[in-house]
């Protein structure tokens, strides 16, 4: 039952694993609305499992050299403190590294028990949390170009590509889980596999107790992904960059690739046996990689897009959590070993600071009085350091919440001043229209006037001339003022100058038509130019007789000869001609 108890610790910090690092795997799908969240939950606890069981030893032999924690409270001590650094992280929606977290702790316990640190172990794992950012924005830079380039070739349908796009970023999703919970799993339960046995025997089938500690690490994990993992979902999915599907797919292949790299054996020993250095089995920083991938893409897209202050929150979030996590396990298993009596560590050298440590004095306080104020001293720095974290990010938090407010201002300002001038351009676009309609109708009526004025005019004379041809007695006279009466109004009905100022308004009208047919048709004549100006403004045939001043059968010849000249066939309308042109 103590052996359950202790066990707690790696299944809180499998639980944090699961709220935090399982953004790394869909949040970009959920952050983009292709897969929802439920549905991408069920996915990664599936194939986390899977990868914890069958793919996790790798990894978890690489974090016990770094540091063999060889008793059980010790254990307990460590994964409690690593797990309760990234809740924390995870409260404030920073995507942070359990396995930073972890191997700060691992640290913390060496530094306390004086166990040796295997430096170059360490190297490796640090160097993993510079290359695989890395790593991840090359795969993702180069796998997004490759898809855009396959996008762009296929031309597929938008609702077919979108179809193709889930089902990609299931599938990759499910590999992501699975490379995780092979990586990660050792940040849960690597420090338990030196200091727990729970070999159990079914018959001639025994389980091994790694396999064990797997499959419940495993499963923590995917209570973790259930219950906490949306509110990280959130921050990679769409507050670093404004991420497309066909990203979303890209950025999650990326990082399980990385992953996938970094916690194969057999892709290892394959290399090894091409004369190719061996690929080390170390647990890689999925949420370092994923955020590297999400980097690689904007790199493509431009540089402009990313949402450096979120990248600045996460980076101190990396820098931290390893001080922290170490940090707060130094200081807590002395209280663990000194004050509850719970053994960290089976190495002699422990006992014999344990023995000199709890030797009381009269006043019955420790002797080591150093070791006192060191721990007191790491809690002091821990709180400060929390302090300072909790209020750079509400700091950051207001900050960004007043620049937004600042900019919405701004630009709501602008659209108002926008607005308003368009108002003022168009009140005054309405008075220059209305005052020049005013004009041009001042002008009509003056023009009607006139023509009034000289219509009468010549009506007048008119009825002077039949009452002078009335009187005439002489029938010779009286022929000869008739007869020059009907040749003036015959002048006069024939209406030249109005047909031509017609046709001037129509040509101006229609200047780009003109200039058209100036080029495509050449050999047109002017008759031949003015019919198809009159038919293209839409008058019949009866209705351009008298304005060209020939019979309506006249201009059907003419519309038949213009139409031959045109070369236009029996089904194309000639004032659907004009038109089109």
């Amino acid at each position: 039952m103590l052996t359950l108890f202790f066990l707690t610790s790696g299944l809180f910090l499998g639980w944090s694993l699961g709220a935090n690092d399982a953004a790394n795997i869909f949040g970009t799908a959920v952050g983009s609305r292709m897969i929802k969240f439920r549905t991408a939950a069920i996915i990664a606890s599936i194939f986390v499992v899977l990868g914890a069981v069958l793919q996790g030893a790798g990894t978890t032999k690489t974090l016990s050299e770094l540091g063999s924690v060889d008793a059980i409270g010790g254990a307990f001590t460590v994964a409690f403190c690593s797990a309760m650094v990234v809740f924390l992280m995870t409260k404030y929606k920073l995507p942070v590294s359990t396995g930073q977290a972890i191997v700060g702790a691992i640290i913390g316990w060496c530094y306390f028990t004086s166990s040796p640190v295997d430096y170059t172990i360490l190297g490796k794992i640090v160097s993993s949390w510079i290359f695989g950012p890395i790593l991840g924005a090359i795969f993702s830079a180069l796998l997004y170009l490759l898809v855009g380039r396959l996008i762009r070739k296929t031309k597929l349908h938008l609702i077919k590509l979108e179809s193709i796009i889930r089902i990609s970023l299931i599938i990759v999703g499910a590999f992501g889980a699975y490379s995780l919970g092979a990586n990660n799993i050792a940040n849960v339960m690597g420090v338990f596999v030196n200091s727990i046995d729970l070999n159990i025997a079914l018959g001639d089938m025994r389980i091994d107790s790694v396999d064990i500690l797997f499959f419940v690490g495993g499963l923590a994990i995917a209570l973790g992904i259930f219950t906490y993992s949306k509110k990280v979902m959130e921050t990679i999915g769409g507050d670093i960059l404004a991420i497309t599907p066909e990203g979303a797919v890209v950025v999650v292949f990326s990082q399980a690739l990385v992953l996938f790299i970094f916690s194969s054996s057999t892709l290892s020993h394959l290399t090894q046996s091409i004369g190719l250095p061996a690929i080390p089995l170390i647990p890689v920083s999925s949420t370092q990689v994923v955020v590297g991938s999400v980097l690689g893409i904007g790199f493509v897209k431009g540089m402009q897009e990313v949402k450096l202050n979120v990248i600045g929150n996460i980076m101190l979030g990396w820098i931290l959590t390893p001080i922290l996590s170490g940090a707060f396990t130094f200081f807590s298993l002395f209280f663990v070993k000194n004050i509850f009596d719970i053994k960290v560590s089976s190495q002699k050298v422990n006992e014999i600071m344990s023995t000199e440590t709890i030797q009381p004095v009269n006043v019955n306080i420790p002797v080591n009085v150093n070791a006192i104020l060191v721990s007191f001293l790491l809690i002091i720095l821990t709180l400060i350091s929390i302090y300072l974290i909790v209020n750079h990010l509400k700091n950051r938090a207001k900050s960004t919440e007043k620049e937004h407010f600042m900019a919405e201002q701004m630009q709501f300002s602008e659209f108002q001043k926008a607005l308003s001038e368009i108002e003022v351009s168009t009140v005054q676009l309405e008075n220059t229209n209305l005052v020049t309609r005013i004009e041009e109708q001042k002008g009509e009526i003056v023009t009607y006037s006139l023509n009034i004025g000289e219509q009468r005019q010549y009506l007048e004379t008119v009825s002077a001339h039949l009452e002078e041809a009335i009187k005439c007695k002489e029938i010779s006279k009286k022929d000869e003022i008739i007869t020059q009466l009907l040749i003036e109004l015959r002048q006069k009905m024939s209406f030249t100058n109005e047909v031509d100022v017609i046709y001037q308004k129509a040509e101006v009208a229609n200047k780009n038509f003109i200039n058209r047919l100036n080029q495509d048709f050449p050999d047109l004549t002017q008759l031949d130019k003015k019919l198809l100006i009159l038919v293209r403004i839409g008058l019949s045939s009866k209705e351009i007789a008298p304005l060209m001043n020939i019979s309506p059968k006249s201009v059907e010849i003419s519309r038949y000869r213009l139409r031959k000249k045109l070369k236009l066939d029996k089904n194309t309308n000639l004032s659907d001609f004009s038109k089109s042109m």
